[in-house]
């Protein structure tokens, strides 16, 4: 009879729990049990494992009773990442592998039935979890998935290409037995230094839309969402694809949590490392897809957009249940995904741009072509967004079709690095003022960093009373005001920021009668 321990570690939402793998030899007729709420791709590791040992030239404990148990038993454990340390759990117990070498590593890999490793989702989330709990550990991790590891500071990462380059490692060893020799496969992964500027579209592209470009502006400088609305063929994708390159560079912890959340949903690239993400999920998507869901929870589209841009086209086609789910995101930065079993949190601090037809056929106020909607079906459409998500859209700007010929005539405009180090010069005085951008800006904070003239409370207040805003209007065009006066450097917040705040407040005609 033998017991063996190996450390791995199990995925709730960002959360990765250790998790110990009990192995358990003993006489009795042959079986192989795995217990401690595994799924179903874990209970198939039974086949993977006895495969990949008997393939490696190593020997599986036929004749014995085989007991895998993961533990904590309540804990739901998915993927196929524990394949390798039950490998190296059932070695252990059967004394071809040095037990009391393992302490000290955590193991995670899926096994080829020839024996070599896999790459597993949320290595960074791992790793991390180490680097949070200031665990001296050292990783071991297949290809592709070390290297996403090893971008945590001061890591200690291993890379393994096959179960016998592991074994290897963990070889028993006498007074009479030689080490052995290094193995290819086996080698320590480095954080390499990855400064590299991020590569954007560039928002010279897009000709003319002066106006629209000014809200992109605004709306990057101080981490606004935006609604962009006008005929087909105006510009409206181009603009919003080109928006993530005037935001600020990404740091160093924005660019882990915004790697953590991809490599959970099985996107992480090196090639995007530090580059801000642009979600552009389908208008059929529905509301799991948008906020995440499933058994076990997975991040959705928000939560991979975060520290990034989440782009809506065709906004009134989305499902409404869609588009109210992300009305407390906007507000707190957060999901949380509660299922009757399970729950997990997933960060989605993501900067919203939504662009939408006026109307059906999309040409309503158009000079080129006649809108051919009635009164009710406009008001319909546009009743497909409720009051309450329009509310919590900072700035609502129109973007008319250009005429052919001054298209043709338009030269290129500002390239998206002039008007990024103007967006970050505004956001560096915000963080100096308030250490946080304008748009998170909440209760009182708002009334101590906005710095109202008395001119412009006056003109605000009246402004406001006369349109009949709610006060989520009020405060989110007091926010876009601070923003506008740190783009021009101002101290305060003067009655003509007020004012050019005011216009991206256009409530849309039909907006929350659907």
């Amino acid at each position: 009879m033998s017991l063996s321990l190996v450390q791995s570690r199990a995925l709730l939402g960002l959360d990765a729990t250790a998790v110990t793998v009990e192995v358990h030899l003993a006489n009795g007729l042959p079986s192989f049990t795995l217990v401690g709420l595994a799924d179903v791709e874990v209970k198939e590791a039974r086949e993977r494992v006895r495969c990949a040992i008997q393939n490696s030239g190593l020997e599986f404990p036929h004749n014995k009773r085989i007991t895998v148990n993961l533990a904590p038993a309540d804990l739901p454990k998915d993927s196929g990442r524990f394949d390798l340390p039950i490998a190296l759990g059932i070695l252990a117990a059967s004394g071809q592998i040095d037990a009391s070498k393992l302490a000290g590593h955590e193991f995670a890999g899926e096994l080829s039935l020839s024996g070599e490793l896999r790459p597993v989702r949320g290595a960074l989330a791992m790793s991390l979890a180490l680097h949070a709990g200031r665990v001296v550990t050292q990783l071991v991790l297949p290809p592709d998935s070390a290297e996403e590891a090893a971008l945590v500071p001061d890591a200690q990462v291993y890379r393994a290409q096959h179960l016998l380059d592991v074994v290897q490692h963990f070889l028993p060893q006498t007074a009479d037995t030689p080490p052995p020799e290094p193995s290819l496969g086996w080698s320590r992964v480095m954080t390499a230094p990855r400064c590299q500027d991020a590569v954007y579209p560039d928002l010279a592209d897009v000709k003319g839309q002066l106006g629209a470009k000014r809200a992109l502006e605004i709306a990057a400088a101080g981490g606004h969402s935006l609604l962009l609305m006008g005929p087909p063929g105006s510009g409206k994708s181009m603009l919003a694809q080109r928006f993530a390159g005037l935001l600020p560079a990404m740091t160093t912890v924005e660019a882990l949590q915004s790697a953590a959340v991809a490599s959970l949903g099985g996107r992480f690239s090196l090639d995007r490392w530090a580059q801000r993400p642009t979600c552009s999920p389908h208008h059929t998507a529905s509301a799991v897809a948008l906020v995440g869901g499933g058994s076990p929870p997975r991040p959705g589209e928000i939560s991979l957009a975060h520290h990034g841009v989440l782009f809506l086209d065709e906004l009134p086609e989305f499902p409404r249940a869609a588009l109210e789910a992300l009305r407390e995101p906007l507000e707190s930065g957060t999901i949380t995904i509660s299922r009757a079993a399970r729950r997990a949190e997933f960060p989605a601090r993501f900067q919203l741009i939504g662009a939408m037809n006026p109307c059906p056929c999309g040409y309503l106020g158009s000079v080129q072509q006649a809108c051919r909607c009635t009164p009710d079906q406009i008001s319909r459409y546009q009743g497909k967004l409720s009051g309450p998500l329009i509310d919590r859209i900072d700035l609502h700007v129109e973007v008319p079709a250009m005429p052919p010929t001054d298209l043709m005539l338009a030269q290129a405009g500002e390239s998206t690095a002039a008007i990024r180090a103007r967006c970050t010069a505004a956001r560096e005085r915000a963080m100096v003022r308030q250490g946080k951008s304008n748009q998170a800006l909440q209760g009182q904070e708002i009334d101590t960093h906005v710095l109202l003239d008395e001119a412009a409370t006056k003109f605000l207040n009246v402004a406001a009373t006369r349109l009949g805003w709610s006060a989520r209007s009020t405060h989110r065009a007091l926010k876009v005001a601070r923003t506008i006066a740190d783009l021009a450097g101002a101290h305060n917040t003067q009655v003509g920021h007020v004012a050019e705040a005011m216009q991206y407040r256009r409530a849309l005609r039909g907006a929350g009668s659907a």
